[in-house]
């Protein structure tokens, strides 16, 4: 979680949301990135998508059942359809999001029932930090 919690941090210094995520293969951490939806004009460019394809590419594989994602805020649609398609073993998330998280907030998508797959949840480690960067970051915008 340090790993996406310092990409949360660069994700601030670039101007976008700080979402972090890391994912852990082997006891290593084998992906790690922020947001990219401002720069790249992108709205579909989260941590966790971004972390997902990396770790693929870098492990040469089409599912990450022995693999970990650490992710500074509780996965979207978008990410948790990523998460389960990817096969990924273990979610764990820092901050809960009640306006568009699917591991418990507004829905359960990554432990639907009627899925093929449905990882291990892990939510609210380092909350208080993850939570922190994101009430300062939109505090600041307003």
């Amino acid at each position: 979680m340090e790993a996406a919690l310092a990409e949360a941090r660069a994700a601030v210094a670039a101007g976008e949301v700080p979402v972090g995520a890391a994912l852990v293969a082997a006891g290593r951490v084998v992906a790690a990135a922020h947001n990219d939806t401002v720069r790249s004009a992108n709205p579909t460019r989260h941590a966790e998508w971004l972390v997902i394809a990396q770790a693929l590419e870098t492990l040469g594989t089409d599912r990450l059942t022995d693999a970990t994602l650490c992710i500074t805020l509780e996965p979207c649609a978008q990410c948790a359809g990523a998460i389960v398609l990817a096969k990924v073993g273990r979610v764990v998330f820092g901050a809960w999001d009640p306006k568009a998280g699917m591991a418990g907030s507004v829905a359960d998508l990554l432990r639907h029932p009627g899925l093929n797959h449905r990882p291990e949840v892990v939510g609210g480690v380092l909350e208080e930090e993850c939570g922190v960067l994101l009430r300062a970051f939109f505090e600041a915008r307003r």
